[in-house]
């Protein structure tokens, strides 16, 4: 049966396609880091909190992404006065989780990217406080600023534990996903690399795997993922100037990714993208309109 695993004294982490980050806070109170996916994670991570005689004092989200804040809904239900904490920007798409299949999409989204892996339940989430030494739902926790998996997003860091959310990935995710999800790549590529300076860190937790000692191998691995793919996009443009659609389908050849539904295509195209202006702003290639088509080619 699964239950709240221990990191440090007061830290926890429930596992899941998620993790969910716990902090001891006043009395018999815990924060709630990143609530999953849906219902059925939070549901176990209420029951899990009160196998260890916990209860919830607020929540934390550390980015707007649906698999993150997902099970605000049911443990909002349970517990209507929590309040719920979010990075600026994020706080906008936790509150109205449209923006998120909207954005990806462009206008108004259909139907099948209306999914709960795009689109949560809406919450009531407010600004978190800025970076730095924090009292949150009565836990004290460090917030740190590791933008470009989202627009905004905060890896949150307790003592010798640190909570890395998406700005590192276990290595099993990052196989399993050779896109790494990110809203602007070289931003992805500088909070991963900020996270690598840190010291005294001595288990890391990424959002999606299992924890680690290994701070600086975690780093180095996702580091180089997010190379390949830069990679990978440079090269598709090199065979040929394309479009952005075009150049998707040739990255996804070269990786060996099969996409099979409008939510994969979305979120791939918007990496391929992201990637796409980190080569444009570092005079690696070149955009133009032509035959009504946004066209990419390498610079000459």
């Amino acid at each position: 049966m699964t239950s709240l695993i221990p990191l440090a004294p007061g830290v926890w982490y429930l596992p899941g396609a998620v993790n969910s980050f716990v902090v001891a806070g006043s009395g018999q109170t815990a924060l709630l880091i990143d609530t999953g996916l849906d219902d059925a994670h939070a549901r176990k991570l209420l029951r899990v909190l009160e196998e260890a005689g916990l209860t919830p004092g607020g929540i934390m989200n550390t980015h707007s992404h649906a698999d993150h804040h997902g099970g605000n809904r049911l443990i909002l239900k349970r517990f209507p006065d929590l309040k719920v904490f979010a990075p600026p920007l994020e706080d906008a798409v936790i509150t109205h989780p449209i923006l998120e299949p909207l954005t990806l999409f462009g206008a108004r989204p259909p139907r099948e990217l209306q999914s709960k892996f795009l689109l949560a339940p809406p919450s009531p989430a407010r600004l978190a406080p800025e970076p730095g030494l924090s009292r949150i739902g009565g836990a004290d926790v460090e917030l740190i600023e590791v933008a470009g998996h989202a627009s905004l997003m905060y890896a949150v860091r307790v003592g010798e534990v640190l909570y890395a959310a998406d700005a590192l990935f276990g290595e099993d995710a990052l196989n399993k996903h050779p896109l790494t999800f990110c809203a602007d790549s070289g931003l992805q590529k500088r909070s991963a690399a900020k996270l690598a300076r840190l010291e005294g860190v001595r288990t890391v937790l990424p959002g999606h795997g299992n924890p680690t000692s290994d701070l600086a191998g975690l780093v180095a691995a996702n580091l180089a993922a997010y190379e390949r793919t830069t990679a990978a996009v440079l090269r598709a443009v090199q065979a040929g100037e394309a479009s952005i659609d075009e150049l998707l389908a040739r990255v996804c050849g070269a990786l060996g990714i099969t996409m099979t539904n409008a939510g994969a295509v979305v979120l791939n195209r918007a990496v391929v993208s992201a990637h796409l202006t980190e080569l444009l702003e570092g005079g690696r290639l070149e955009m133009k309109v032509m035959d009504n088509k946004l066209i990419f080619s390498a610079q000459a």
